[in-house]
């Protein structure tokens, strides 16, 4: 899609009225997501079903601006055009509808997440590849909940020189598709309830679960010996910053101008450190446990102030020609698109400054995971259609979209 909303095939209202987002969150999953949880409906007939109430929580992130009964009354229209809205029905009151929510809890929308989010991109899709591996990247937002005694106490506030912050603050860390900004894992938690909230500790349960053809871009921030051990395992290819103050030894000089090294455990201390590197600088096997080797990428940026910032990229692909340093340092500002991905996110999709609208840590987390299946299933329309069209999926404006979706509501989606 261009300017025009135009893709091969048609505009992209016709892909959304032929129920592709209903295709990337469909009712089978929705259902299994509720039963694995054991949120089913306690009694039949009932017209706010836990698949309805799946539906609502992901409409609610669609139409942030608006209230219960606004957003109740859209998708009642979209049941009636599926044929899964009773005639003697009614649009339900705020109240019934927030004691529905509580009835769904967050449990069936996290399962349904992990169900459904998949990487989008295929092999015809324009960036999305570097040789064998997809570019992924980790990266953290946090999100303002209302101020309620509750919220406060377990999402926490940030102090400053003022006093804590006004409002308390969940914390989100995604694992997203560079080329489609597509979520496909995440962790929801507190910001500032103290130890163990932070991005890289919501993060190391993720690093467990990437998958062998994955390249994860990871900023300086989620480095440890630990973290990388964990992620390595899993067989995905790794290419993360390190802050300055890690010591990277120079083994060998590389022609592209990289070099290779060795990560040491901080275990690894005094003359049994020195062993060690002595049998990496002689190219010998190491123990996993106490050193990995490494390749590594420096450049220098020029930063807004106009200083040169030293860039230290470590990556697990040593063979150089399976990915140059050039092709290296260009795919880790691929990481940037995850900030792209959170703005879709928390500008565009939930609006700028705006609060979430929950009043419960459980109904904030509930809401949070409505708003990441909802933009899993807007990024994967983009980037079905750009990949039709034969374009960047980035090429494609998001704000331009979610427009569409919101008007063409009605078969967005499923009963």
């Amino acid at each position: 899609m261009t300017q025009t909303g135009a893709v091969a095939g048609g505009s992209l209202t016709d892909w959304i009225s032929l129920g592709v987002l209903a295709s990337a969150v469909p009712r089978d999953a929705v259902d299994d997501a509720v039963a694995v949880t054991g949120r089913g409906a306690r009694r039949a007939g009932g017209k706010l079903p836990p698949h309805v109430m799946v539906y609502f929580v992901m409409a609610l992130a669609l139409f942030a601006a608006e209230d219960y009964e606004e957003v109740a009354a859209r998708l009642a229209g979209t049941l009636r055009g599926w044929g899964a809205w009773e005639d003697g029905w009614e649009v339900p009151t705020s109240g019934g509808i927030t004691q529905a929510r509580q009835r769904l809890g967050a449990e069936p929308m996290a399962e349904l997440f992990w169900q459904v989010a998949r990487p989008v991109a295929d092999l015809d899709t324009a960036g999305a590849f570097l040789g064998p591996w997809r570019p992924m990247s980790v990266g953290g937002m946090e999100w303002d909940v209302p101020d309620t005694t509750q919220n406060r106490a377990v999402f926490g506030a940030k102090g400053g020189p003022a006093g804590p912050a006004v409002f308390p603050k969940a914390r989100v860390v995604t694992v997203a598709e560079c080329a489609s900004h597509a979520a496909v894992l995440a962790a929801v938690g507190p910001s500032a309830a103290g130890k163990g909230t932070g991005e890289q500790a919501l993060a190391r349960p993720l690093l467990a679960q990437l998958e062998p053809d994955w390249l994860l871009i990871a900023d300086r921030g989620f480095y440890s010996w630990a973290d990388w051990c964990a992620a390595a395992g899993t067989g995905a290819a790794l290419l993360w910053r390190l802050k300055s103050n890690i010591g990277l030894p120079v083994l060998d000089l590389l022609p592209d101008g990289s070099y290779r090294s060795v990560l040491i455990s901080p275990k690894v201390r005094g003359s049994a450190r020195d062993v060690l590197l002595a049998a990496a600088q002689a190219g010998e096997d190491l123990d996993p446990a106490a050193g990995r080797y490494i390749r590594v990428i420096e450049y220098e940026v020029t930063d807004r102030a106009g200083d040169d910032d030293l860039i230290a990229l470590v990556t697990t692909i040593t063979d150089l020609r399976q990915a140059s340093a050039a092709q290296l340092a260009q795919a880790y500002h691929q990481r940037w698109e995850h900030e792209s991905g959170n703005a879709q996110l928390k500008t565009f999709l939930r609006g700028p400054g705006q609060v979430l609208r929950s009043q419960s840590p459980a109904m904030a987390e509930q809401e949070i995971w409505g708003y990441l299946l909802t933009h899993y299933a807007i990024s994967a329309l983009i980037c079905t259609a750009a990949t039709s069209a034969g374009i960047d999926p980035d090429r494609v404006k998001f704000t331009r979209t979610l427009r569409i979706v919101r008007r063409a509501a009605g078969p967005a989606f499923p009963p």
